[in-house]
């Protein structure tokens, strides 16, 4: 029965794994560790995106799948955010921001040149977007 959970959790994660259609993220890594269909609102999806971020990472701006609807959580070190025409903010361990379908992502680095970084990201997406984030051309 584990092994069934465990190869049904691997099979999620590789089919769930297209984040980025394309660009470069710089001394980042982007790794989807949930993703599941949610039974009593059909159609919808909840998939979790770690974003690590080296000293000084970042990644390229851009936007996401247009059905998403994203809270990321800062779950290590400080993170440097820009979505639309806000401010650039910068969120310690702990802290959190939404982003709403059609919002634009401008900054997304770690706040540090020293110390590392990372997000948690929970998207509830249409299930059959495949493609989570897009880069700006």
């Amino acid at each position: 029965m584990l092994r069934s959970i465990t190869a049904a959790v691997s099979l999620a994660l590789v089919a769930a794994s297209p984040v980025y259609a394309g660009g470069k993220p710089h001394n980042a890594k982007i790794t989807v560790v949930f993703d599941h269909k949610l039974p009593n609102v059909p159609g919808k999806s909840m998939r979790g995106v770690l974003v690590e971020y080296g000293p000084g990472g970042s990644n390229p701006s851009h936007t996401h799948a247009k059905s998403a609807f994203i809270s990321a959580t800062v779950i290590q070190g400080r993170i440097k955010s820009q979505v639309n025409d806000g401010k650039v903010e910068i969120y310690e361990t702990g802290e959190n921001w939404i982003e709403v379908p059609g919002d634009h992502h401008l900054v997304s680095a770690n706040a540090s040149e020293t110390e590392d970084a990372k997000i948690l990201a929970v998207f509830v997406v249409d299930t059959k977007d495949t493609e989570l984030t897009v880069p700006d051309k």
